[in-house]
């Protein structure tokens, strides 16, 4: 099906512009098209019937993902105050969620009532008017921006063409007499001889990637940020594997020699009992190709459909055959892939130079025909640039995916349109799912570690998170940060070689300190706490979630850039250890905090009659508390104040100066200094501390 450029399908808009009226109009057009050709998908199943089978018991059956795009705007739209109510309630609760295949040995066996077809049908257009009459009447400003309320319209278009898609590869597992071909869907039909594979040179580089936030096109929350990365040379197959070359894999075994196989590719093969590629069938007269609505004799030379776990198993075959560490190209070598091959973004008045956004067919090709090939899976699971951030209408987009369970695709298939063809799009799918993928393999050394990627959900962690590197609430500064700005500004022209600092918690006093002493040390009872002051030092960012209210959470990330700290994370050292008890190696300090530490102690004595010890004559010691005692921190009898002795009050201050007496001046008066942590959106704890400066005399 070779389209004119006269008939493209058309790009994603741009969101630039001086005329508005023209923009709108394209906006229009981009929406009618897109929501015309998803419905068209659905013209390929013989009967309703077919509606309601499941392709796959992982998925729900077509009559949902018919009417999931749906009901996607009109939640949307509803959230973004842009309609004023629903169309059809229970449809809209029905085809709401539920689109993330699941684990492979999950069964869903949930049972839906689903509506009729033509019922769909009807919410679909009842949508489409609501969609079009808001698309005539929303004041429009450009250039649209991720604010914009025009921003949710192309959010619901660009998700519409995600599905186009994903359902094309529900089709294309649908029982072959559900289906039938379409004038509209006609795959290639061009066959040969596969092209033999051979390896070429790809030189070291520099990577670049994010998009930024005044990007000219629609963009997903994934793909803002930034990234650098150096790559190393590496070498790349010229083709795609084309089916050709995976039969050699095939017939030598593989899919039954559990060496080639990762620990959960393995699982998923043994669970799906798998000989060959999903879409192979093997018959009497040889093998046979499942395309979307037909079966064909195989093309060798198109490349073979498969997902990550029967990639990876042929690296690891291929690897044995050639002794050569043979691998996934990474996120990063795709990108360096692209750059040396000079590739550029799909046209917006030319057609395609690749089989891409419905230019060409309704299938792949020989993977000969064009120079550059089409989706392909990576090493690399997803996760987000420096500078992430969710989109508040579509929070669930990426989050889920940052769970080491989800690889990258890049590239493009046949189908993929609008946002999906761009070069900055970054995909993520379960390792078992189908997709129109094929993949190029590379060989070269092992990647390096990417980043963590999963937000802290333990709410405590969080919590303190945010309370030491998030947002300052009801105007009361950064309390950590504020501690170490009393701290420095004491130790005036003191030698500042050394600080420690005692019961860091999640550790922002301990990098605020750095920025005045030559080496920093952070202690706290909890490795939980300190593991997120040790992700900072190493990786510079930190990522959470907050609860806002009930199961409702946000998604948040801090980072040491923005705060003014990248400089001075190689002075800090991160260890776990009990106040009480600390190691010889702990001392030498010219300046120690213990910030609302005491109160938290078995036996805060202990600490205070030998921190002297740890602390050079001159040395400050900073105490900084609510004096909260508590008998689930602090056995009564080891209080140091808060009680009364003999009829007399005694206040913690009392108890301090006869521990601290005997070594140590109070060098400055004590001072009340407020702290603010969020709980809830709505809840916070705001709370004192006393801060006491004390200098070793003795």
């Amino acid at each position: 099906m070779n389209t004119t450029p006269n008939n493209l399908f058309p790009r994603t808009p741009l969101l630039t512009g001086n005329e508005a009226s023209a923009k709108r109009e394209e906006i229009r057009a981009y929406f009618h098209a897109t929501l015309d050709r998803y419905e068209q998908l659905f013209e390929t199943l013989r009967n309703d019937e077919a509606y309601y089978e499941k392709p796959i018991t992982l998925r729900h059956p077509l009559i949902f993902y018919f009417g999931h795009t749906a009901t996607f705007f009109i939640n949307k739209l509803l959230l973004a105050g842009l309609i004023a109510g629903r169309i059809n309630p229970h449809l809209e609760s029905m085809f709401a969620v539920g689109v993330d295949e699941m684990s492979w040995d999950d069964l869903n066996t949930t049972h839906y009532d689903w509506p009729a077809v033509d019922e769909v049908r009807h919410y679909r257009q009842q949508m489409r008017a609501v969609v079009n009459q808001l698309i005539t009447e929303l004041p429009l400003t450009l250039p649209i921006d991720w604010n914009s309320p025009w921003w949710t319209i192309l959010m619901g278009i660009e998700h519409e063409r995600i599905h186009l898609e994903t359902s094309s590869v529900l089709i294309r597992q649908q029982r072959l007499h559900y289906v039938e071909p379409h004038p509209a869907w006609q795959p290639c039909r061009n066959s040969g001889i596969a092209p033999q594979n051979v390896l070429v040179q790809v030189a070291a580089g520099t990577v670049t990637s994010g998009k930024a936030e005044t990007d000219c096109t629609y963009g997903w929350d994934n793909e803002y940020g930034h990234h650098v990365a150096d790559v190393a040379a590496f070498q790349a197959c010229r083709y795609l594997v084309s089916n050709q070359e995976f039969l050699a894999f095939v017939e030598a075994g593989g899919y039954g020699k559990t060496e080639y196989w990762l620990e959960e590719g393995h699982a998923w093969r043994t669970h799906t009992l798998a000989e060959h590629p999903t879409f192979w069938i093997k018959q009497s007269s040889g093998w046979a190709l499942r395309l979307m609505t037909e079966e064909v004799p195989m093309p060798w030379d198109w490349p073979v459909d498969v997902n990550y776990h029967e990639a990876k198993a042929f690296c690891n075959w291929k690897a044995a055959q050639i002794n050569q560490p043979v691998r996934l190209p990474t996120e990063d070598e795709w990108l360096r892939l692209y750059d040396v091959a000079g590739l550029a973004e799909v046209p917006r008045a030319a057609q395609a130079a690749g089989n891409i956004h419905l230019d060409y067919y309704a299938s792949s090709c020989p993977v000969n025909i064009f120079a550059q090939g089409e989706f392909f899976d990576t090493e690399t699971p997803i996760y987000p640039f420096d500078g992430f951030k969710v989109h508040p209408h579509y929070d669930d987009f990426t989050v889920p995916t940052y769970d080491g369970r989800h690889n990258l695709f890049k590239g493009g298939s046949w189908i993929s349109c609008g946002n999906e063809a761009l070069k900055s799009a970054r995909y993520a799918f379960r390792r078992h799912f189908f997709q129109h993928a094929g993949f190029r393999y590379v060989v070269g050394a092992a990647p390096a570690e990417l980043p963590a990627s999963n937000y802290e959900t333990d709410k405590l962690l969080s919590e303190y998170a945010e309370f030491h590197y998030g947002a300052s609430y009801y105007n009361v500064p950064n309390f950590p940060a504020t501690l170490a700005q009393i701290g420095i500004a004491a130790m005036g022209n003191k030698p500042a070689r050394k600080a420690l600092d005692l019961g860091c918690a999640s550790g922002r006093a301990t990098f605020e300190l750095a920025r005045h002493f030559e080496q920093v040390t952070g202690i706290d009872f909890s490795t939980r706490f300190i593991g997120q002051g040790v992700q900072l030092a190493a990786q510079g960012h930190l990522r959470y979630t907050l609860v806002d209210e009930g199961e409702l959470v946000s998604y948040h990330e801090c980072n040491l850039t923005d705060l003014g700290l990248q400089a001075v994370k190689h002075k800090v050292a991160f260890f776990q250890g009990d106040a009480c008890n600390l190691k010889p190696l702990f001392s030498g300090y010219d300046f120690i905090l213990a910030a609302n530490l005491i109160d938290r102690l078995y036996d805060p004595a202990k600490l205070l009659t030998t921190i002297h010890n740890r602390l050079n004559i001159g040395g400050l010691l900073m105490i900084t508390s609510p004096y909260t005692w508590l008998e689930e921190h602090t056995p009564k009898e080891a209080w140091l104040g808060g009680f009364k002795r003999d009829g007399e009050n005694v206040s913690t201050l009392d108890g301090l100066k006869a521990i601290l007496g005997q070594h140590f001046k109070l060098v400055q008066e004590p001072q009340a200094v407020p702290f603010v942590i969020r709980e809830t959106k709505r809840k916070f704890q705001h709370s004192l501390s006393d801060v006491t400066i004390w200098e070793r005399v003795v």
